[in-house]
């Protein structure tokens, strides 16, 4: 009878140990996925404040503040840091390239 307990044990002890390894693998799958799914959203919101910023500045004021400019120098540095590397970088170098005070009445940047 002792063998018989000590089979079932082991029986219910793999299926539960089994049971516990699969579902600990299926939240990891789940958690890669959704942690995929976050990078890729704030870089896409990074992306277009990037795009945003160098509308505003490069094609409307044509000079960037000083302010401006670190605050989207933190947003390239963590969009190319998320796997970024597009369109986005040749606006943060036009962006950089731009002076910071506005240009004289009648002239453009």
């Amino acid at each position: 009878m002792n063998e018989i307990a000590s089979k079932i044990i082991s029986v219910i002890l793999s299926a539960v140990a089994s049971g516990v390894v699969s579902g600990v693998a299926v939240w990891f799958r789940m958690r890669k996925k959704k942690h995929s799914a976050v990078v890729d959203g704030v870089q896409c919101l990074l992306r277009e404040k990037i795009i945003e910023k160098h509308a505003k500045y490069v094609e409307e004021k044509h000079y960037c503040p000083i302010y401006a400019k670190e605050s989207i120098r933190k947003a390239y540095n963590a969009y190319h840091a998320l796997g970024g590397n597009d369109v986005a970088t040749a606006l943060y170098k036009e962006l950089k390239a731009l002076h910071t005070e506005p240009p004289a009445k009648g002239e453009r940047a």
